[in-house]
């Protein structure tokens, strides 16, 4: 049985049969059916009820002429993340900011759930950025065929007709790098991260410790912000008209 955090024991505690259900219906087998809400899908949940609730209440505060401290951070992220996209994008990249948006966000707080007592950053299990990249990569193709209908193909053949039977094999297998690339980067800098700090809590618990936690502190934010990054070049690629 694995280490199951106060959340998570909460969770199978009330939910673990509607879940084997659930998973018994789809003929999935957990591996330890009396607790199959795994820590990482717990951290998951709390992170998506906790930005649900963020964004009902910038909704219901919006307000033109007395704006409050959460309408601001709202507003600064958009306008932050909207001329990353323009920059990157171009021209269309308003229809590609919420998207950016959520996962930017949702991939920032994950990495930061292990600086809280009593959690830990779901992005240390590599299930997850698995998970955002391959939503990423399903999402960048989708536009590209959205943006240039069946010419989107002349992305993955090259300039010169005669190497097409080439270039395909080669744009595929970089195409499903890409996926291997976002999962790689983010588990491993977070993993890598979370074990030394704890590394140094157990061996060191006052004062040295706190010089990780900074640490990690800044590679979640590189990490998000590298993350959600690159998912704005792969979007520049597939919707550009210029293959």
């Amino acid at each position: 049985m694995p280490t199951q955090l106060l959340f998570t024991r909460f969770l199978n505690h009330h939910f673990s049969a509607q879940v084997d259900s659930l998973l018994q219906a789809v003929h999935v087998h957990p591996a330890y059916p009396q607790a199959p809400i795994t820590n990482a899908f717990a951290m998951e949940l709390l992170i998506f009820v906790g930005m649900l609730l963020y964004f009902v209440v910038v909704r219901f505060s919006l307000s033109v002429e007395t704006p409050g401290p959460v309408q601001h951070l709202a507003e600064m992220t958009h306008e932050f993340i909207g001329e990353q996209s323009e920059s990157i994008i171009g021209h269309g990249y308003e229809r590609f900011t919420a998207y950016l948006t959520v996962l930017g966000l949702f991939i920032l707080v994950a990495n930061l759930m292990g600086l809280v007592p009593g959690l830990e950053s779901p992005t240390a299990n590599a299930v997850v950025p698995l998970g955002f990249a391959l939503v990423t990569f399903v999402y960048y193709h989708y536009h590209g065929v959205r943006a240039n209908g069946l010419g989107y193909i002349k992305q993955f053949l090259g300039p010169v007709w005669w190497l097409y039977w080439l270039m395909l094999p080669i744009e595929v297998i970089s195409h499903c790098a890409r996926v291997l690339s976002l999962t790689v980067r983010l588990y491993a800098n977070m993993f890598a991260g979370d074990m030394v700090t704890l590394a140094f809590f157990s061996l060191i618990p006052v004062g040295v410790p706190l010089v990780f936690l900074t640490l990690h502190f800044g590679v979640a934010i590189i990490q998000a912000y590298v993350f959600m990054l690159l998912a704005m070049i792969y979007l520049s690629l597939a919707v550009s008209h210029e293959h």
